[in-house]
């Protein structure tokens, strides 16, 4: 991670994990697209790989995947 991408505040994420975990695909969108407004797509990338992503649950994780692949997908297999 770079320097930077350590430094985003923890305030900042916290309304991403909350849109998140109340299932909120809208307000998740225009948290993100704000925060790659004020900080640039890549440390929104950096954030979001080693941040976001480890602290989601594994239905938080399927929600955000079904809802970020939608467009082409209309069903998620569980092979578990």
């Amino acid at each position: 991670m770079t320097p930077v991408a350590t430094q985003i505040p923890i305030t900042a994420i916290i309304p991403i994990l909350t849109a998140i975990g109340d299932r909120q695909w809208q307000q998740f969108k225009n948290l993100e697209a704000d925060f790659v407004i004020h900080y640039g797509v890549e440390v929104w990338e950096e954030v979001f790989n080693f941040r976001v992503l480890p602290a989601l649950d594994k239905d938080s994780n399927r929600w955000l995947l079904v809802h970020w692949c939608g467009e082409g997908i209309n069903w998620v297999k569980d092979v578990a």
